[in-house]
């Protein structure tokens, strides 16, 4: 068996673009210290909607094949190399936004067994051994039928993963602290007049606020190439994201901070050594979460 990295870390997630926006930058500096990093995409997020106007044309399987190429490109950007989807490209839909129609469709991931998911992702944990699994908080983040369904199959298999021994060491979710949201709207509204964009967006539309006690992990990008390769990769999905200087807007036009340092709360797991550590991987062994 080839000796595995030290370090190694699993990353779940809904749909391509959603890795870059919440973990772009600590994937990036991860990858560049050595460590493995395996990033699992639920779907390949065939109902988005489609900014650029040249390509407003791409809709369903033909957007999820879109998007899986700007996935590639952006983990590329990242220098991340391994890169899934979930039981195989298809295997699960794009379920859409809450209360629409598209929650209905049999195939769409909000409708998929839970333990079946699951199970298809622990085969991922009992291959790889992450001592680290991140993912999104129970709703998801904000609500999107996905990430809520994405929440819950990575719980539950990191479940089944501990009971047969191989469980990650840490389960985190993705967040963002509440004055360093707000900080960042203050000096947002002062910086609209120069950006693209008419308006902006809220606080209130930023995936995984919390108050600031919440936060155990920061990853500092700062002014670093991690910082760099977050903006190129989220530029990278095109159809989603729109990036200009140090912010962005998806396709509702609404501008919102690009935030080069990331947050984390620990969900579950082995207790981290400090409070507001700086690697989620502080205090653990190189061997925890790779036993057979």
């Amino acid at each position: 068996m080839t000796e595995q990295p030290s370090r190694r870390l699993l990353l779940v997630h809904a749909h391509p673009d959603d890795e870059s926006i919440n973990n772009g930058a600590t994937m990036a500096r991860y990858a560049a210290e050595g460590a493995q990093v395996t990033l699992v995409t639920c779907t390949l997020g065939e109902r988005g909607e489609v900014i650029p106007p040249e390509l407003a044309h791409l809709n369903g399987p033909a957007l999820g094949r879109h998007r899986m190429g700007e996935l590639t490109t952006a983990m590329g950007e990242l220098g991340v190399r391994d890169v899934r989807l979930l039981g195989g490209p298809g295997r699960f839909a794009d379920s859409g936004m809450m209360g629409l129609p598209d929650n209905e469709d049999p195939g769409c991931f909000w409708q998929a067994d839970v333990d079946e998911a699951a199970a298809l992702l622990a085969e991922v944990i009992r291959e790889t051994r992450p001592q680290v699994l991140v993912t999104y908080d129970p709703d998801g983040g904000y609500g999107h039928p996905d990430h809520i369904q994405a929440h819950r199959v990575a719980t539950r298999a990191a479940e089944l993963a501990a009971a047969a021994g191989h469980g990650p060491a840490r389960v985190y979710w993705n967040r963002v602290p509440r004055t360093t949201a707000e900080a960042a709207f203050a000096r947002l509204g002062e910086e609209l007049r120069g950006l693209p964009f008419d308006r902006a967006a809220t606080v209130d539309d930023v995936p995984g606020v919390v108050e600031d006690e919440r936060i155990d992990v920061e990853i500092a990008a700062g002014d670093t190439p991690y910082a760099a390769a977050k903006a190129a990769a989220m530029r990278a999905h095109a159809t989603q994201i729109e990036v200009a200087g140090s912010c962005f807007a998806l396709s509702n036009a609404l501008a919102q901070p690009l935030f080069t340092t990331e947050y984390y709360e620990l969900a579950a797991g082995q207790p981290l050594p400090e409070a507001r550590a700086t690697d989620l991987f502080a205090g653990l062994a190189a061997d925890a979460g790779a036993a057979s």
